[in-house]
């Protein structure tokens, strides 16, 4: 489990370093939100090998992408991962809207939240993801395009 831990995130690492340059958010992948560290990506699911995209239970096409959310508390030194109530919406350019079905994902000391997204080739998508603990509120907004490789 741990070795298909590392292997998840190292394939997230590198997605986030390709992925980069296509980012609007010239800030990096995450935003400080409140207490929190919210870290953020959204990428095709063909980036996913096939046996970690099965074990998740992602589906693999060059239509489907990815949108990888994490939580983490920002007071505290180590940064821990936060486990938080999340929704969200991504809406292209013509307005249309799609509801974001998250999953919790726990793997040790990490969790993250991860929904599918279909799309066409050069589409963008503006997100907007609340995320949700106790009485803190936070909304997450970033803008991604998808390409079909």
């Amino acid at each position: 489990m741990f070795t298909r831990f590392l292997t998840l995130c190292s394939s997230f690492l590198l997605l986030a370093f390709s992925l980069a340059s296509q980012a609007e958010d010239q800030g990096g992948q995450f935003k400080n939100l409140g207490d929190w560290e919210v870290h953020y990506i959204a990428f095709p699911s063909t980036f996913l090998q096939p046996n970690i995209a099965k074990s998740y239970g992602l589906e693999r096409s060059k239509f489907t992408g990815v949108v990888n959310i994490s939580v983490l508390d920002s007071r505290t030194k180590d940064k821990v991962a936060q486990r938080v109530t999340i929704k969200g919406k991504a809406r292209n350019l013509l307005g249309n809207t799609i509801d974001l079905e998250f999953k919790e994902v726990v793997e040790g000391d990490a969790v993250y939240y991860l929904a599918p997204i279909k799309f066409y080739n050069e589409e963008v998508y503006r997100f907007e993801i609340d995320l949700q603990q106790d009485r803190q509120i936070q909304q997450l907004t970033f803008q991604q395009k998808f390409y079909v490789d």
